[in-house]
């Protein structure tokens, strides 16, 4: 009698055990979606800003059509790239556009002066911090399950039920993991 209670008990540990592991991946699953639905937020707020700020350069930088060109098409593929591979690459580009925009900027001294164009700027540059801290919450996040799903012994139960690594949201032009050079000459 003592030996099949032994026997459940064990059992009991077991079924438990397996039920927390499961849980767990499945709450770790779900945080990263929460996290990638914030780097989201975040993004479509940046891609409204976009426009209004060119908007308002365009009166005074009549000669810059390209650039803004190149932030208007390098927004467009950013708006419209699926999974966060190419995602992470196009916002790259994104913020490559945005930071030739912005030394362009600087040739123009009416503009850096004008409200309207202090205030975007300023909204954009929040939300670009918005989006570094989404990124590294995501990736925390990213960390977290795949750690999981490599681990033993929760790596057995996320094979049986299709648990798949995610990928991390990196920066892939390496321009941007350049230190930027100051030059007072």
């Amino acid at each position: 009698m003592t030996v099949l209670l032994v026997i459940l008990a064990v059992a009991g540990i077991g079924v438990f055990g397996f039920i927390g592991v499961y849980n767990g991946l499945i709450k770790l699953r779900n945080q990263v979606k929460n996290a990638w639905a914030q780097i989201d937020v975040q993004l479509k707020r940046r891609h409204d800003l976009i426009p209004n700020l060119i908007e308002t350069a365009k009166g005074y930088m009549t000669h810059e059509r390209e650039t803004l060109e190149s932030i208007t098409q390098a927004r467009s593929k950013a708006m419209g790239a699926e999974g966060v591979g190419n995602k992470s690459k196009a916002e790259g580009a994104l913020s490559g556009a945005m930071s030739k925009f912005f030394l362009v900027v600087e040739n123009y001294p009416d503009l850096k002066a004008n409200q309207n164009f202090l205030a975007l700027q300023e909204e954009l540059t929040s939300t670009e911090n918005k989006i570094a801290f989404s990124r590294q919450a995501y990736n925390d996040q990213i960390l977290f399950l795949n750690n999981k799903i490599q681990m033993f012994p929760s790596n057995l139960i996320a094979n049986m039920f299709n648990f798949k690594e995610e990928e991390f949201f990196e920066i892939e032009d390496s321009k941007e993991r350049e230190t930027p050079k100051v030059d007072f000459s």
